[in-house]
């Protein structure tokens, strides 16, 4: 959960980073109206870009450790079995 909370922060921080830029970027541009729009229209892209990166890259992350998890229930699930079917047998040799 941390890491998703972390993600999330990244995140914001990055959507609040190109509003803030993009707002600065129009008040003190030395360019024309339209190159302006261009530049902050590639900005935008760009983020965009980067922003599926990092959720692609979280994706990937927590599906890893939901595959780790299943592994570990897996094995422990076979543990349990194998104890339980030990003390059965056990149970039937004392009968």
């Amino acid at each position: 959960m941390q890491n998703s909370n972390d993600t999330a922060k990244v995140i914001g921080a990055l959507l609040l980073g190109a509003i803030t830029g993009a707002a600065l970027g129009v008040l003190f541009a030395p360019n024309r109206g339209s190159e302006t729009r261009s530049k902050l229209v590639d900005g935008a892209k760009d983020l965009a870009g980067d922003l599926k990166r990092k959720i692609k890259d979280e994706v990937n992350s927590l599906r890893n450790k939901a595959e780790e998890l299943e592994g570990l229930a897996e094995d422990r699930l076979d543990d349990i079995t194998r104890n339980v079917k030990q003390k059965v047998d056990g149970l039937e040799l004392h009968h």
